[in-house]
């Protein structure tokens, strides 16, 4: 292939562009690159991605490599900390952005630039021969204009195009292969896959770097791997667990259809495993080597997904040798969960992705995208029954339970129709809630006050547990805001993932029109707490005792809803809140979207 030098080259790291050797794609109006090669069978000719480096090294030993670099080699350095300070995954994901060639990121050819150029050279991308940088942060280009016979030196008004390296998640070598051939074929250059963002969901797009130098690419290709080996957070190894029913029997078609690809795109071992009966997923973790993966991921409802975390969490407890039937202090989980959802109403999903959408969720995995989030401890009688996210009593338990009562029905059936039936039959409970409050309401999201909040809140008030009782329609209990589509703003707008507070919603007994007037505000913009007979609380504990007016054990039966899983019990709860208990794969929806609007409703 023919060589030739542009001007401006000079000191380039990475390429001797005084060697006659160095590959350059030919400019496409001139040589006919990209064009469709007219050989025999080329009708049948499929494109494919390989990262295979043995049929690299293949080809290597067939043939003596050749340095296109002129007599200074270049080698892919072993530690790129030598050369870049910092990695950072990340989390906000920025697709192909145009800079002017006076903006400040641009890489100065005299060498003074933010970052130094790792890899310098022309590739052809979108049929246009362009100069291609590599620094450890950012992979650039600036179409190269031909020269005229008016000037002879390059344009430059073209704008300068770059990719944040942070937002590359794969990194593929594009072959021309026959139909049902797997291995070999023609070197088209290299596929670069990203992750942008559109509003709240995240895509995948690629861009193509074509050269047909094996050599060339060979280069770029392991700098490039090695950068984004580099990043944290980024699983290799990944334990799928799939609930087969939920999505109307659909989440594993959902995963490998819409999932499974991008896990194998991102070059991520998968272990999958499909539950088959009720706490399959809790015994799973119990005998799972955890130390094999990097993260658990559940494709299912917010059952499903409560059900993982629970695990999850009870499997750090065992491994931490506490003893779960006394009052103890928890210890994190051990691995980051992440959630693909597949369920109703999913608001675990929608809390941390704004959306929920598959894709989405399964690049916040691939991306490494990682958010602390704040946990409760639901005991009774000093034992643990479960670690969870949010809880209902009263009218959402009656609901689920009913619910529960009907899984041959379709699943919006069967919501709809307990939560008619329950309204219809609505009546309360008999309550006895004691709690501890936040004080200082007004510094509850920093950090710096929520170490020292339980010692301001002793000293405050020699007595700072706070009672109160009465009949009930509901409570609510919940450490996040519990976003989905039937609200919006969230069933708890104020209560943000890892802030340390705890919401406490309580609907003291009224008419069933009034009832049905709050539950209706939660789907629009107005305050659903503004009513007379609902009382808001932030709390750390609370300790919740319901009467039974004298019926027995089988009829006191208590049914409390947990992240969507049902829990039946006959004795007091203690609902306490346990800051960044776990590690989930997500984003701050706010950071998101940049909403900064917040509710005065608590």
């Amino acid at each position: 292939m023919a060589s030739r030098v542009q001007d401006g080259y000079h000191d380039n790291q990475g390429l001797n562009t005084q060697s006659t050797q160095t590959p350059k794609v030919p400019n496409s109006k001139s040589d006919n690159m990209g064009k469709t090669l007219r050989l025999p069978g080329a009708s049948r000719r499929v494109s494919a991605w390989s990262d295979d480096l043995e049929e690299l090294d293949e080809r290597s030993r067939a043939s003596p490599r050749r340095h296109l670099f002129g007599k200074r080699t270049v080698s892919v350095p072993h530690q790129l900390s030598e050369r870049c300070d910092v990695w950072s995954s990340g989390s906000d994901r920025s697709g192909v952005r145009a800079l002017s060639d006076t903006d400040d990121r641009s890489i100065d050819e005299s060498g003074s630039g933010l970052s130094p150029v790792l890899l310098r050279g022309i590739f052809e991308m979108e049929k246009r021969s362009c100069d291609v940088s590599l620094t450890c942060s950012q992979l650039l280009w600036n179409p190269i204009q031909p020269e005229s016979p008016v000037s002879t030196s390059l344009t430059r008004q073209q704008k300068e195009e770059f990719i944040d390296l942070r937002d590359i998640f794969s990194v593929k070598l594009k072959r021309r292969r026959s139909a049902g051939q797997t291995k070999g074929g023609t070197l088209l250059g290299i596929t670069i896959f990203l992750c942008i963002r559109k509003g709240r969901k995240l895509k995948d797009r690629s861009v193509h770097l074509h050269n047909q130098s094996e050599d060339y690419c060979d280069i770029w290709f392991k700098q490039l791997k090695e950068i984004l080996n580099g990043f944290p957070n980024r699983p290799k190894s990944l334990k799928i667990i799939i609930n087969p029913h939920s999505h109307k029997g659909e989440a594993s078609k959902l995963y490998y259809e819409h999932v499974a690809p991008l896990f194998k795109l991102a070059d991520i071992q998968t272990d999958v495993t499909e539950t088959t009966y009720a706490g399959h997923a809790l015994a799973l973790l119990r005998e799972c080597e955890l130390q094999e993966y990097d993260g658990i991921v559940c494709v299912g409802g917010d059952g499903s997904a409560s059900e993982v975390a629970h695990g999850l969490l009870l499997r750090a407890q065992i491994d931490a040798g506490k003893n779960t039937n006394t009052i103890f202090t928890p210890v994190r989980a051990s691995l980051p969960l992440g959630i693909i959802p597949a369920g109703s109403t999913n608001v675990l999903a929608y809390s941390l992705h704004g959306t929920k959408h598959a894709g989405t969720a399964a690049l916040h995995i691939i991306m490494g995208n990682i958010q602390p989030v704040d946990t409760c401890t639901f005991s009774s009688n000093n034992k643990l029954l479960r670690f969870g996210f949010s809880a209902m009593v009263g009218f959402g338990g009656r609901t689920l339970a009913l619910a529960e009562k009907h899984r041959w029905m379709p699943s919006s059936q069967r919501r709809e129709f307990a939560f008619l039936k329950t309204l219809a039959n609505l009546k309360p409970e008999t309550c006895e809630l004691t709690f501890l409050p936040i004080e200082n309401e007004e510094v509850k999201y920093r950090s710096a006050q929520k170490k020292n909040r339980g010692k301001a809140a002793h000293s405050a008030s020699k007595d700072p547990w706070q009672h109160l009782q009465g009949q009930l329609l509901n409570a609510s209990f919940m450490a996040i805001p519990c976003l989905c589509s039937m609200a919006p703003r969230g069933l708890a707008p104020n209560t943000r993932l890892n802030d340390g507070t705890m919401a406490l919603i309580i609907a003291r007994n009224t008419s069933r029109q009034e009832f049905v007037k709050h539950l209706k505000r939660f789907a629009t913009v107005k305050n659903p707490f503004s009513f007379p007979f609902v009382e808001t609380f932030l709390v750390e504990e609370v300790k919740v005792s319901i009467k039974h007016n004298g019926r027995n054990t089988a009829e006191g039966i208590c049914p409390w809803n947990i992240d969507g899983d049902l829990l039946e019990v006959s004795s007091d709860i203690h609902v306490r809140l346990h800051p960044e208990l776990i590690n989930i794969y997500g984003t701050n929806v706010e950071e998101l979207d940049g909403f900064n609007a917040k509710c005065s409703c608590l």
